[in-house]
């Protein structure tokens, strides 16, 4: 699963945020299932960046997400993120020189459910 926490931040903030980034990316990375993460800036516009994380399972990010160290460090920045869906299941993945691998989405079928 692959969480994209997108921001707009004035360059007059932009230090100090990438300083609480950093303290939410290490409170996420000790959490139980996290794969990997990375702060990320647009390269033509300084102003916009991403916070890219990496899980096992949905699951494994929901619980992380009730940690005491992600609740002090990573919960007061990811609210400042754009209001927009963040959260996505991967449906097909290739590894360098590999064929692309599909995967069946773990939605259920009804939404409801």
């Amino acid at each position: 699963m692959l969480v994209l926490n997108r921001f707009v931040v004035p360059s007059d903030t932009q230090e100090s945020f990438a300083g609480r980034a950093h303290a939410a990316l290490a409170a996420l990375a000790a959490s139980t299932g996290y794969l990997s993460g990375r702060l990320t800036r647009a390269l033509d516009d300084p102003g916009y960046w991403t916070l890219v994380t990496e899980w096992e399972s949905v699951g494994a990010y929901r619980r992380a997400l009730g940690g005491f160290d992600v609740k002090v460090n990573a919960t007061p920045l990811l609210s400042e993120s754009l209001d927009e869906p963040s959260a996505f299941e991967t449906l097909a993945s290739a590894a360098p020189g590999s064929p692309v691998e599909v995967v069946a989405s773990d939605r259920a079928a009804e939404p409801w459910r």
